[in-house]
């Protein structure tokens, strides 16, 4: 997830500070951990009606953070250079 420039335009990709990115990893993280406790831990299925909730909220994490994740690689923002801040001390004239 490098930061690659376009010199002819003076526009980058947000990269790694796009923050689809930080969302993605953060719930795959929290899904990763729901789903391995899914599998390994004391299911309770009596309280939740003989449903594994730690399973299924772990995977559906997942998938959710594959989205974020997908989405953040195939349609990247792209970030100009630099702000034009000639006039920005004015008032907006609505």
């Amino acid at each position: 997830m490098s930061t690659r420039t376009d010199a002819s335009t003076g526009r980058h990709k947000a990269g790694a500070f796009d923050i689809r990115n930080f969302i993605g990893i953060l719930l795959g993280l929290y899904g990763l951990i729901l789903t391995v406790m899914g599998l390994v831990a004391d299911k309770e299925l009596d309280k939740t009606g003989n449903v594994n909730a730690n399973l299924w909220a772990g995977l559906g994490l997942l998938v959710v953070s594959a989205f974020f994740l997908a989405w953040a690689r195939l349609r990247p923002l792209v970030v100009p250079d630099h702000v034009d801040t000639e006039g920005m001390d004015q008032a907006p004239s609505h």
